[in-house]
């Protein structure tokens, strides 16, 4: 049976950290799995963890009051879920679900915040990593919002129907 310092290392995201820094992620890691259309991660949740994923795949979704889930991207093995544990409030922004029987490594996040602030370097490492996919997922949110407004065709000018202001509340 592999430890999980070894899933580690197979999966992409950690293959180019040091033995020593895969085992002090691992010390902060477990195995975990999910059923098919299990939720994984809600808005507005505690972001506790993140997951690497090892086998299925997830979909990452914010939901649209006149639609429902609006898918913004699907993930899959040797994919991160879960990218707001790093950062204050710690708070998921979206939601996640899998879409089929799906395992993962989860990191504890307040345990792998503690060993960063420990090891400045590590920290650098995880930062400089997480900024990729802080920028991978803002890339797809956008496309997905150019997507759901295309479809509603606004006349040149005008604001796609259901945009507010975010300042006065009201269509601009």
């Amino acid at each position: 049976m592999k430890s999980i310092a070894d899933l580690l290392n197979e999966q992409p995201f950690f293959r180019e950290f040091s033995p020593e820094a895969q085992a002090l992620i691992a010390g902060c890691a477990f195995n975990v799995h999910f059923a098919d259309d299990q939720r994984i991660l809600t808005e507005g949740g505690e972001a506790d963890h993140f997951y690497v994923l090892r086998s299925g795949r997830v979909a990452i979704e914010v939901d649209d009051p006149r639609r429902g889930p609006l898918v913004i991207e699907t993930i899959g093995p040797g994919e991160i879920l879960g990218v707001s544990w790093l950062l204050p409030p710690y708070t998921w922004t979206f939601d996640a679900r899998a879409v089929e029987p799906t395992s993962a490594i989860s990191i504890d996040g307040a345990c792998l915040r503690g060993k960063c602030e420990e090891d400045p370097v590590l920290g650098y490492e995880f930062f400089k990593r997480f900024a990729g996919l802080f920028h991978e997922r803002l890339h797809a949110s956008r496309l997905q919002l150019l997507d759901l407004y295309r479809h509603d065709e606004p006349s040149r000018g005008q604001a796609p129907r259901g945009f507010t202001s975010s300042k006065t509340g009201k269509r601009p």
